[in-house]
């Protein structure tokens, strides 16, 4: 008989991971209710103004349809959309106000939801975007955000036909209101809620946890770099979790000179070697982790890496520290790149292509600043963005060297820190020590 070991995850809390030497394969884990709902719906009522506010918009309309969906539908509520059905965000006198237009037959699942002030039903042979038109006509908005885009595809949702019949039912006064929801949306998905950030908190734990276990079960010249990655699929399998990214590539475990994003190969590790393991979880289907923790098989008769190891271990880890030193609120992303680039020039680094970091939370790479580029300053546009407070970042401690066949290897040890009011907070305690394997 299967069975199931219930765990709720506590998110004020966040203290106790399931045990996964407990786990076989015919035992999963239930993470509880999804809290998704709940926290989309504090999204929508604090977050959502407060972005607004802080770009200037009015008013945001977002238009959701059956399979050919916006990027934002299940942020907002439209992602059961069947017919045409129009999401409207705005200042009116008495506040921020949230009105969908729904098709009749979906309204009233929807307004049950109760994610918005009013749900306005739709009739059959009527246009939600006619309806909407109307609606928005008499009100006082200087600066309507639509979600049409050059530069970011989760704000670029509004197809050419929606748009067309948008423009067609709104007075050419309200069309030369119209602007791009491109930094309301940067702006509003880049911060994160208390409880989105303990979810990503408990994804990092295992992320590292897992990856530790992982390498208590290479056997020195016999286990491979996909071993490895499968010990840590069955994980995700046994805790019914699912993929950061592209399961073709995550996770990457890479014993051998680098490969940068890749799939783990049948390579065996061999004693000398350094491995890499870039990981990252989903949970609730949502929320993800992105973990890099490294290692270092021994050698016979050794009982610590050899000092050229230790050298550029402890250079990588040093630069990490240097990256979190400088994030605080009001810093541009360029500038914490610079301030690990600074050590790694100090230390003998070779150059390493890779930002420093990137934000992380719905997906591996989220919206938000871009820590890197500041060896070519003011090249890289998302690099000049200001790190706020409720970000989170994965960001990586860099030191790169030339391997006897001309090829390179890096040590890119990659955490997880959240923006605060004060500076940045780990989200779980940073690799501190490199693994050795086979001690």
């Amino acid at each position: 008989m299967r069975i199931f070991i219930v765990f709720i995850l506590i998110l004020s809390a966040c203290s106790i991971t399931p045990s996964s030497d407990s786990l076989s394969s015919e035992q999963t884990i239930d993470w509880g209710e999804n809290p998704w709902p709940e926290i989309r719906k504090e999204r929508l009522t604090s977050l959502l103004p407060a972005a607004m506010s802080s770009v200037n918009i009015d008013a945001w309309l977002v238009i959701c349809r059956e399979n050919d969906n916006d990027p934002m539908a299940d942020h907002v509520g439209g992602e059961n959309a069947g017919g045409t059905a129009v999401f409207l965000f705005y200042f009116g006198q008495e506040g921020f106000e949230s009105i969908v237009f729904s098709p009749v037959g979906e309204a009233t699942a929807l307004d049950e939801l109760d994610n918005h002030n009013r749900v306005i039903p739709v009739q059959r042979g009527s246009s939600a975007i006619e309806d909407a038109a109307k609606f928005i006509e008499p009100l006082a908005l200087r600066r309507i955000a639509i979600n049409t885009s050059e530069n970011n595809k989760l704000a670029d949702g509004l197809s050419h036909s929606q748009y067309i019949a948008l423009t067609n039912a709104l007075s050419s006064e309200k069309v030369s209101k119209l602007v791009s929801s491109e930094t309301l949306i940067y702006e509003w998905l880049s911060k994160k809620l208390p409880a989105e950030v303990e979810i990503m908190r408990k994804a990092a734990e295992l992320t590292a946890a897992w990856q530790i276990e992982a390498y208590a079960t290479i056997v020195p010249g016999v286990t491979t770099d996909a071993e490895v990655a499968a010990y840590l699929d069955s994980k995700m399998e046994a805790f019914g979790v699912g993929e950061a990214w592209s399961p073709t590539q995550n996770p990457n475990v890479n014993s051998g000179p680098d490969r940068g994003h890749s799939h783990a190969t049948q390579k065996v590790i061999m004693p000398g070697d350094v491995i890499q393991t870039d990981f990252g979880i989903k949970l609730y289907d949502r929320w993800v982790s992105d973990i890099q923790r490294f290692a270092y098989v021994l050698k016979p008769g050794e009982v610590n890496a050899p000092e050229d190891i230790q050298y550029y271990w402890e250079s990588a880890r040093n630069g990490g520290f240097a990256a979190f030193n400088a994030m605080k609120p009001g810093v541009r992303g360029e500038d914490v790149d610079a301030a690990q680039r600074s050590l790694m020039a100090q230390n003998g680094s070779q150059y390493v292509m890779w930002s420093t970091g990137h934000p992380v939370g719905y997906v591996a790479h989220d919206a938000g600043p871009n820590l890197g580029g500041s060896h070519i300053p003011g090249q890289r546009p998302a690099a000049q963005l200001l790190l706020k407070p409720g970000m989170v970042f994965a960001f990586d401690g860099f030191h790169a060297w030339q391997l006897t066949d001309s090829t390179t290897k890096t040590i890119s040890v990659e955490e997880m820190a959240v923006i605060t009011e004060q500076g940045a907070e780990y989200l779980i305690p940073p690799q501190q020590e490199l693994i050795l394997v086979g001690q």
